[in-house]
């Protein structure tokens, strides 16, 4: 077959188009390529010329047929294209009343999301924050005797008795008058204050000390040494105690001799009672709990 003096020959070498394309097949393939292309003889190019013109008269008179189609349909659907515009003029303004619908519906959702955010945050704030701490009301009472208390025997254990409440929350007086009860867990502080008197000349021991749920509490004593007859002292002690619910506590005393007495009186001008024994309980170290 004749070379085609329109296709100039391939000048170019292998490694110049390796700087193009990718590979060695690549570089084969490009050469085969311009080998084709020299090989078609003009007559075979003027044929396939001729075909495509055929072709391309074909095509026209194809395009002009649809064309008049195309003009007899717009004319039939005039009328449907004012129904359809309509139509879509209404479509229109539902799309417009639903974006409005939907914007609104957004800014709603918005506004939601942020006050869901808040919640949120503060959820957040409050678990890193301690559990509140329930305040509870300090456990306190106040108690005192108006008559004149005496022993039973020498060197005898005797609880002292009260016959007054003055003031009480979660403290109160048991049976005997002499136990005095908490009605709440916690550190309680007693503290009692004593007028003793002595009807007898010479000197004589009071002790007096706590006990606990009907137990000597261990080192709680103390010891007075009243001197002579008409020879009063006033006496205070105060204790600390580490209580349960229903524990009850008592004052005890003993005395050398029947003499020694816990004194109460009347008013008198300037001054008013005096009574034998003066009790005063509070828990106020643990107010919270």
């Amino acid at each position: 077959m004749a070379t085609n003096p329109r296709i100039p020959p391939l000048n170019l070498t292998r490694d110049q188009l390796a700087t193009f394309l990718k590979d060695f097949e690549q570089i084969k393939q490009f050469e085969n390529l311009f080998a084709v292309a020299a090989s078609i003889a003009p007559d075979e190019v003027q044929a396939v010329n001729i075909l495509a013109g055929n072709a391309d008269a074909k095509a026209v008179q194809a395009l002009g047929q649809i064309a008049a189609l195309a003009q007899e349909v717009a004319v039939c659907c005039s009328i449907s294209d004012i129904k359809g515009t309509q139509a879509l003029d209404q479509i229109a303004m539902l799309a417009q009343e639903t974006a409005v619908s939907i914007a609104s519906a957004e800014n709603k959702a918005n506004q939601a999301m942020a006050l869901l955010s808040r919640l949120a945050e503060a959820v957040e704030g409050l678990q890193m924050l301690p559990p509140k701490r329930e305040f509870k009301r300090s456990r306190y009472g106040s108690f005192y005797d108006t008559t004149t208390q005496t022993a039973t025997a020498i060197n005898t254990a005797k609880a002292i008795t009260f016959n007054t409440t003055d003031l009480s929350h979660g403290v109160y007086l048991g049976t005997p008058t002499s136990r005095v009860y908490v009605d709440t867990e916690g550190i309680y502080n007693f503290q009692i204050s004593v007028q003793l008197d002595s009807t007898v000349a010479t000197a004589e021991e009071f002790y007096v000390w706590f006990r606990l749920n009907g137990v000597d509490v261990t080192n709680s004593a103390s010891q007075v040494r009243v001197q002579g007859n008409n020879a009063e002292v006033f006496v205070a002690l105060n204790f600390f105690f580490n209580l349960k619910a229903g524990d009850y506590v008592e004052v005890m005393f003993s005395v050398s001799n029947l003499g020694v007495q816990l004194l109460a009186s009347g008013a008198v001008a300037p001054h008013p009672g005096i009574p034998s024994i003066i009790l005063t309980v509070a828990n106020n170290i643990g107010g919270i709990q």
